[in-house]
């Protein structure tokens, strides 16, 4: 008999003790923005798994997943970007690509991850498995002139779209051929696009913006037609207010037929008609709106605050377009996450060091984690849908 066979059988069977077998599905990341960590939780139980440490600066942190839902991509506003691999509970790579980056995407197929960057100005492509460099687009938009790029999102046919806040552009970037990149250009679309959304189904892009009045709208099945203006008068003649903080459009709810959207700077929510792009109501709200998410089946619109009114939470109820209950969770409310079928709500508190989670249909607390300063709380199941 082979005298390794029993050395190795007990081998095996301390490797197969020691696992820990989970679904990918029900994985998520919650971001501690002091301790440039993030922890890797179960969204069905609810439990923390594992901490993972050493992400650089993520006060301002965005996550995307791969199409296996194993492998979480961390955007950091230092420039990082980071794979973590969530079975093994460790950190699989990471690169500084940029001097201050924004955000980013992954592609349709699951194999580039686009990063947007403020500095210098433009996107940058990675291959999702190795982080080797793709592509390089310098978001140029005059001679020696670089725009900060906001509002990165992935979009069907392999494709991103993104805006330039300097420029008051929006770009398209076809990745079907990553050794021939096509960007196309849409000029004059508003002035400091700060921010959009791509809807659910990956037809349009919508940029808000921040240095006049209305919203950029393209419609990628129609690129021919450019950019239009939606509520081009909302707010037009009003004073401006001051941004106490500004709002995140990649929350902003798509509720059948309806938009709802922050408004900058005021305490109202916007509703929109998606079919004819008017505005319907404007609903006042307790705050400046930051992010306006809509549960899963759209029978709920969740709203948090800018400071001073972010101990707040408030639901808006999508038939009657009212609000409906508010809630007062703790101290500095900053991001939320539904799970897949929308049955939870994950709040972050900041300032608590916890991690709020809600039954959306009584309303009740469910559990409380802790989580230290936590910023952002990011599910798996953004890896299915367009736009995240």
């Amino acid at each position: 008999m082979n005298k390794l066979l029993p050395t190795l059988a007990l081998t095996l069977f301390a490797l197969s003790a020691q696992a820990d077998p989970r679904a990918t599905g029900d994985l998520g990341l919650v971001i501690e923005r002091e301790d440039s960590a993030a922890l890797i939780i179960n969204t069905s139980e609810p439990k923390q798994l594992a901490k993972i440490d050493g992400l650089g600066d993520l006060s301002h942190a965005s996550v995307v997943f791969s199409r296996g839902q194993r492998y979480a991509y961390v955007f950091g506003r230092d420039g990082g970007l980071s794979k973590i691999d969530l079975l093994q509970d460790k950190l699989d790579k990471r690169i500084i690509q940029a001097g201050n980056s924004i955000g980013g995407a992954i592609s349709q197929d699951g194999k580039l991850i686009a990063v947007s960057n403020y500095e210098p100005g433009g996107v940058k492509v990675f291959a999702a498995d190795t982080l080797a460099l793709v592509a390089d687009i310098p978001a140029e938009y005059a001679p020696g002139k670089r725009s900060k790029v906001v509002g990165l999102v992935d979009a069907p046919g392999q494709k991103f779209v993104f805006s330039l806040f300097d420029a008051g552009e929006i770009w398209t970037l076809d990745m079907k051929n990553p050794q021939k990149p096509v960007v196309e250009k849409f000029k004059n679309i508003g002035k400091e696009p700060y921010d959009a959304l791509m809807s659910p189904e990956g037809r349009f892009y919508i940029a808000g913006l921040f240095g006049e009045s209305g919203l950029a709208l393209l419609d990628l099945w129609d690129t021919a037609a450019g950019v239009k203006r939606i509520l081009p008068t909302y707010g037009k003649d009003d004073p401006k207010l001051p941004v106490y903080k500004m709002p995140h459009l990649e929350g902003w709810a798509m509720a059948g037929d309806l938009l709802f959207a922050p408004a900058v700077g005021k305490h109202e929510v916007l509703v929109v008609d998606k079919r004819t792009w008017t505005l319907l109501k404007a609903i006042p709200v307790a705050g400046q709106p930051v992010f306006v998410m809509a549960r899963p089946d759209a029978r709920q619109v969740w709203v948090n605050f800018a400071m001073p009114d972010n101990n707040q939470l408030q639901i808006i109820d999508t038939k009657d377009l009212t609000v409906s209950t508010t809630l007062s969770p703790g101290k500095a409310v900053l991001h939320m996450e539904f799970t897949p079928r929308g049955e939870q709500v994950w709040v972050a508190l900041r300032d608590d060091n916890q991690v709020v989670v809600y039954d959306t249909a009584t309303l009740r607390e469910v559990t409380r984690l802790p989580a230290r300063h936590p910023n952002g709380i990011f599910f798996s199941a953004r890896a299915h849908k367009i736009g995240f």
